[in-house]
């Protein structure tokens, strides 16, 4: 089996094994419960070594040298080193069978620069040269996997083999520096890059110390594949850096299990017990409290019952004000809802277009052959509750493939469900971790229904979400890494790629340019307070290191983004609608469109950037929008949105959107038959600012778009889509998009996209 086919194994077991009709399947009434059971969450710390498998020591001479002759020693410094982390994962058990899905991040000090002063090869003599020197940034020294479990329990002994994607373990951004030779001995490497998948292997031994608490020891083979940097120095000579990066890696590990024992096999125990007892054993049971009782004598005479009636009754007024007192605390109880959530999903995107008519094209053009791409993310989402009303979550993601073209050639991009940073080979990374604390404020009108107590709303266990009732009135805060678009600009008819519209303009206000890394999070604060018909949210977030960057922004507050929504809930014609005001504001060092057709201009270098440091400085770019969401029925909504930024300025972190204006229609498969079925329509309309229209007239190129030239027309988007429900957390969906003057080009176009999602999540 190839390495990179090992990134299915984790989807393959959240999909297809880890449905909620397995998780929730129970032994037979015919086979006996298991002694010990694994199924449920754990989460744990782990700590041991690994040992480097030998890496590569040599930069290969490339560009212009005359000769392998030209070869320079690196001398090889990884070396054996401690490995210590932290583990969360869910397990799942069928009889003796256990399946689960894990993920960790682990600190591994192997890696080591190849630092120091060198002689030089005798080809180097000859050019005056006798010695060079190496420098290098910290390296990636640490890793991180999601990986899946399958393994076989001897009661308390769990004996498991594991394997899945990692990530980490790159080489930080070097120097080469030859003496005496001016500078062309000046070299520079980037952080290393690997096109290949990052994969971990191995097995295990785990053994249930207590019913919470188990211990383990753990072999893994950590394969972080070869890393390769290219040393340039800007006179077209260049190096290549290749060093592998692997490792045996053995640990011990200890887990606490969320689920007690007793629970997991009290209630089928007890049923059991039940049946195998005789009527009168049951009845006798009732009188005296249940089956921890004494028996009651039945054949006792009249006389002795009437003795014993007065006791009798005392006894079951105790009994029945006990039990209203216990029933009263586990009401307490459920009220915090769930302890942890474990959820997954995972959707797989190909879309494809057939010859188009194009004047001409560019760098971020679709190519008018016709073109497919495939591209898929998968996602698992874990919730931990600390205390009262918060909670910590963890995303991973494994992404693999592409976006259509490689994410380029329309604004209105036509998939928001994959990665926009593509690669052929699957790569995992944390998306979103982060806290969310919920304090109640104790307002609205108090309901007595026994399922709501003295609370007024209750939330479902979802991904992020941990269920448990909560105060209708109530404030929200949220710290850590995730996306802006999980708080802000939400819409029950069109926010979600996975399961809905595709399409980057039906999902969001086109013109929200909002704080983003390449892959669309980042780390920020917001704080919602929720009333009884209204809302309020405000935000902070980090931008980009650089604009459309795949690094956030290091340093707190240095560029960020602010932003504010007000909501308010209404009824119209005894249907429910929300209205959502919503403005930002980009505070960050971005380019002036104006200035960069002038740099252009003045040096005669065109097509003009928008990406020259040198006129990059502080700007603040501003925007806003409205979004509307409106019931026509249980089965019919409509949704509009319409957004404008300031378009004086590049595009910071979204897309190539100043204006927009976009709405339509979901519907329920209830209108014909097939409840869980959806069908969908939109329309986008989207422009540019003048600055803009006169860049892109003059070839510049941004996030999405570039032509190599723009005869300017507003883009045009129409979508419609057909989900079909395939089975409970399967859908299928038919997508069509229609694109009119592609990347606001009247040149080119119009384009038919047609697309094919396979949606799946427990």
């Amino acid at each position: 089996m190839k390495p990179k086919y090992l990134a299915m194994l984790a989807t393959i077991c959240a999909t297809s094994c880890a449905s909620p009709s397995a998780a929730a399947d129970k032994p037979s009434e015919t086979s006996a419960p298991p002694a010990f059971t694994w199924a449920g969450l754990h989460i744990g710390l782990n700590a041991g070594g690994g040992v480097p498998v030998a890496s590569g020591g040599t930069l290969e001479a490339g560009s212009g040298f005359a000769s392998r002759a030209f070869d320079l020693p690196a001398p090889n410094r990884d070396r054996a080193g401690a490995s210590f982390g932290a583990q969360i994962g869910y397990d799942w058990q069928h009889g003796p069978i256990v399946y689960g899905l894990e993920t960790d991040l682990n600190f591994l000090g192997l890696r080591r620069a190849s630092t120091g002063v060198f002689a030089a090869p005798v080809a180097y003599r000859s050019l005056g040269i006798t010695g060079y020197g190496l420098s290098s940034d910290e390296n990636g020294n640490y890793f991180a996997s999601i990986r899946g479990r399958l393994g076989y329990a001897l009661d308390r002994t769990l004996v498991y083999a594991t394997g899945g994607v990692a990530a980490g373990g790159w080489r930080g951004a070097s120097n080469l520096v030859f003496y005496d030779a001016g500078q062309l001995g000046l070299f520079f490497a980037p952080v290393s890059k690997s096109s290949r998948m990052k994969y971990a292997v191995g097995a295990g031994v785990e053994y249930a110390l207590y019913d919470h608490l188990s211990a383990r020891v753990e072999y893994l083979y950590l394969n972080q594949q070869l890393q390769n940097r290219v040393y340039d120095n800007n006179f077209s000579f260049q190096f290549a850096a290749r060093q592998r990066s692997e490792a045996h890696v053995l640990r011990l590990g200890l887990n606490y299990r969320f689920d007690p024992q007793e629970e997991a096999r009290g209630d089928d125990e007890q049923g059991k017990s039940d049946e195998s007892k005789s009527d009168e054993d049951k009845k006798s049971d009732a009188n005296n409290g249940g089956s921890n009782g004494e028996r009651a004598d039945l054949d006792a005479g009249k006389d002795d019952d009437k003795k014993k009636g007065k006791d009798q009754k005392k006894g079951k007024d105790k009994e029945k004000k006990d039990k209203e007192e216990k029933d009263k605390k586990d009401d307490t109880s459920k009220n915090d809802g769930e302890i942890y959530s474990f959820h997954g999903q995972t959707t797989a995107v190909l879309q494809g277009y057939p010859k188009y008519p194009a004047l001409y094209s560019g760098t971020h053009s679709f190519p008018p052959k016709g073109l497919a791409d495939a591209g898929s993310t998968s996602n698992l989402f874990m919730g931990l509750r600390l205390w009262q009303g918060a909670a910590v979550y963890l995303n991973p993601e494994v992404d693999m493939g592409y976006g259509l073209a490689n994410s380029v050639g329309a604004a209105s991009y036509v998939n928001g469900a994959v990665a926009k940073v593509g690669r052929a080979a699957p790569y995992m990374r944390f998306q979103r971790y982060f806290l969310r604390q919920i304090i109640g404020l104790n307002g609205g009108e108090k309901v007595d229904d026994p399922d709501t107590g003295s609370f007024n709303e209750v939330l479902e266990s979802t991904q992020n979400q941990l269920s448990g009732k909560v105060d209708k009135d109530r404030l929200i805060l949220t710290i850590g890494k995730f996306s802006v678009p999980d708080i802000f600009d939400d819409n029950k008819y069109a926010h979600d790629p996975t399961t809905g519209f595709l399409n980057f303009g039906v999902n969001t206000l086109g013109a929200f340019d909002y704080a983003a890394d390449s892959w669309g999070y980042t780390y920020g604060a917001a704080l919602e307070w929720k009333q009884d018909w209204w809302s309020a949210r405000g935000g902070l977030f980090q931008l980009s290191e650089i604009p459309n960057g795949p690094y956030i922004e290091p340093q707190i507050g240095r560029q960020f983004m602010g932003v504010a929504e007000f909501e308010a809930r209404y009824d119209l014609l005894d249907q429910p609608g929300v209205i959502k005001f919503l403005a930002f504001a980009d505070n960050g060092n971005l380019t002036k469109v104006q200035d960069a057709i002038d740099f252009a201009y003045l040096t005669g270098s065109f097509p003009p950037d928008v990406n020259n440091p040198w006129i990059r400085k502080r700007h603040v770019k501003v925007g806003g929008g409205i979004n509307v969401q409106q019931q026509l029925s249980k089965e019919i909504g409509l949704f509009l949105r319409a957004s404008m930024s300031d378009g004086r300025f590049e595009t910071v972190d979204y897309t190539d959107i100043d204006r927009s204006l976009s709405m339509g229609f979901t519907g329920a498969g209830a209108l014909w038959g097939r409840d869980k079925d959806e069908i969908g329509g939109a329309m986008v309309f989207s422009g540019l600012a003048g600055p803009r229209v006169s860049y892109f007239g003059l070839g510049g190129t941004s996030v999405y778009i570039g032509d190599g030239g723009l005869s300017y027309a507003g883009e045009k988007v129409l979508e419609t889509y057909y989900k079909y429900n395939v089975r409970d957390g399967v859908e299928l969906t038919l997508d069509y998009q229609f694109i009119g003057n592609p990347a606001h080009n009247s040149a080119r176009g119009p384009i038919n996209v047609f697309g094919l999602r396979l949606h799946a999540q427990f």
